[in-house]
């Protein structure tokens, strides 16, 4: 298994545990302004409780590494194995995602001291890691960021069911705008996509292989919801000839007729976000919007999505703003192995590769990702129909 390339060497002990305790933290900073009532609620099947997140991320560390690599190490309960396991079948049977809400016990508290009492254990694996050991924790550390913006996107699906619309973060700093944008000329012919060289990378963004590009154009910033308004309102969501077939479909039965999140107050659309709800920004990126709403709005536009592969290619073109950091954007692939791709050994080889069908590729990172996640090759993925997650597009068109 190797998620860290050859050529970085084992990171020393002591770098890597202040890097795992400064991860943990960012955990609990996040959950500090929920209440306990706020961390059992599952707003729906999709979603997991905040409290659910703060173990399952614990349940890593103390399945994949003290339980095989510290001698002597004794679960802090067994029953916990069964209760937050996610989908790796390799790792036993667990509870049924649906149902995470109903785990009520184990208490907040009790997920503190497990988390406390893990950290600990790993405190001492540590002291001298092994290349395996280290590398099992980097996956760790970058599965502990993943829910980190679950939980936010999780958190906020909730809260928005609230007729209160509670604020997760009163303070909460929405991105800059980014201005008009533009075309530009993407680059075309043979290029190289994907991870190759030092430094930690996920195995579904290997191998680094080449692709071949049509001439095509890209889009300098994300669509805005000014432009999306624009959409709604020459009725973008009651044209069939727009949309795909499932998605006029998940349209109709979801009466979708905006982003998830908006709604009409006193005939002024009004968005609910981390800081509350708040009146829609014309000049800000659009977002929790799904693949179907995404690619009908880019027909609308008289253009197409762009392909992960130009996505890519594109990301560290002069004049391209907002790669990272601001939306995730949908593109037009479906998430499908790279040309070689081979799945880590052993349970956490279920990471990624299993759910290689039904889903499309997301781009770039948002405001809700940890800083420094995401790179130009990281593969997200969800079905088409998810709205949840701080998803949005930008446009892409062919050149004659």
């Amino acid at each position: 298994m190797n998620m860290i390339s050859p050529g970085l060497g084992t990171p020393p002990g002591q770098a890597l545990l202040a890097r795992y305790m400064a991860v943990r933290a960012r955990t609990d900073r996040l959950t500090a302004p929920l209440s306990a009532e706020d961390q059992v609620v599952q707003s729906m099947p999709d979603a997991s409780p905040a409290k659910w997140h703060r173990a399952h991320t614990t349940w890593f560390f103390e399945t994949f590494l003290l339980r095989p690599h510290l001698p002597g190490y004794r679960p802090v309960r067994e029953e916990y194995a069964f209760l937050f396991n996610s989908y790796y079948e390799a790792a036993g049977p667990r509870h049924a995602r649906p149902q995470r809400g109903m785990i009520t016990r184990p208490d907040c508290a009790a997920v503190g001291e497990y988390r406390a009492a893990v950290d600990a254990a790993m405190a001492d694996l540590l002291r001298e890691p092994s290349a395996e050991v280290a590398a099992l924790v980097e996956l760790g550390l970058r599965h502990e960021e993943q829910h980190q913006e679950l939980l936010l996107t999780d958190i906020l699906h909730a809260l928005s069911l609230n007729p209160l619309r509670p604020a997760y973060d009163p303070d909460w700093e929405e991105p800059a705008a980014s201005g008009v944008a533009t075309m530009l000329d993407g680059p075309e012919g043979v290029v190289e996509i994907g991870r190759a060289g030092p430094g930690f990378a996920f195995d579904n963004e290997t191998p680094r292989h080449r692709a071949y590009l049509m001439p095509y154009r890209i889009a300098s910033a994300p669509v805005t919801n000014g432009e999306w308004l624009a959409f709604m309102e020459s009725g973008g969501y009651g044209d069939p000839l727009l949309w795909m077939s499932e998605g006029w479909a998940a349209r109709g039965a979801g009466e979708w007729e905006a982003p998830l999140h908006w709604e009409r107050h006193d005939g002024a659309w009004m968005g609910f976000g981390p800081a509350g709800l708040k009146p829609v920004d014309p000049a800000l990126p659009v977002r929790h919007i799904s693949w179907y709403e995404a690619d009908a709005y880019a027909r609308w536009a008289g253009k197409r999505l762009p392909t992960e592969a130009e996505w890519e290619a594109a990301s560290a073109l002069p004049g391209l703003r907002d790669a990272t950091g601001v939306v995730w954007q949908w593109t037009g692939s479906a998430y499908r192995p790279y040309p070689g791709f081979s799945p880590w050994a052993g349970a956490v080889g279920e990471y990624n590769g299993k759910f290689m069908i039904g889903q499309m590729v997301l781009r770039g990172g948002s405001l809700a990702t940890p800083p420094g996640h995401a790179g130009p090759t990281y593969r997200n993925f969800f079905p088409p129909g998810a709205r949840w997650q701080f998803s949005g597009l930008r446009l892409a068109e062919d050149v004659a």
